[in-house]
């Protein structure tokens, strides 16, 4: 059963950085798309990051371009979030999608149980 992994998440003041960890056993992220998506209290999942297994291309969400890097360690079968200079709107859960491409979450076979990020004024 592939099961993604979340670690990382916490509570960080404005202008913080944290960096977040997606582990998987059963899947190889060197040969699988991966994504960030997030989701904060009433409002909806929506897209962060992805990166593309074939060349490692990576796209982002425009309010976070400049800021997160999504990467992978393939030795370590680990694809990190690297957040900088965090805003309070940046609050949410965090999930690690496996296995899709695009910003739609539905086009994401396998999902983590997501990580709190909470970012403070």
């Amino acid at each position: 059963q592939v099961q993604p992994v979340e670690s990382g998440g916490g509570l960080v003041p404005a202008g913080g950085s944290l960096r977040l960890s997606c582990a998987a056993s059963g899947l190889t992220f060197s040969v699988s798309n991966t994504a960030w998506f997030r989701q904060a209290p009433g409002k909806e999942r929506e897209f962060v990051a992805a990166i593309r297994w074939t060349d490692s291309g990576t796209t982002y969400r425009d309010s976070v371009k400049g800021r997160f890097t999504i990467s992978r360690d393939n030795a370590k079968n680990t694809v990190w979030l690297q957040m900088n200079s965090l805003k309070p709107e940046d609050t949410a859960v965090y999930y690690c999608a496996a296995r899709g491409w695009g910003n739609n979450p539905n086009d994401f076979e396998f999902w983590g149980q997501g990580t709190q990020v909470t970012v403070s004024s």
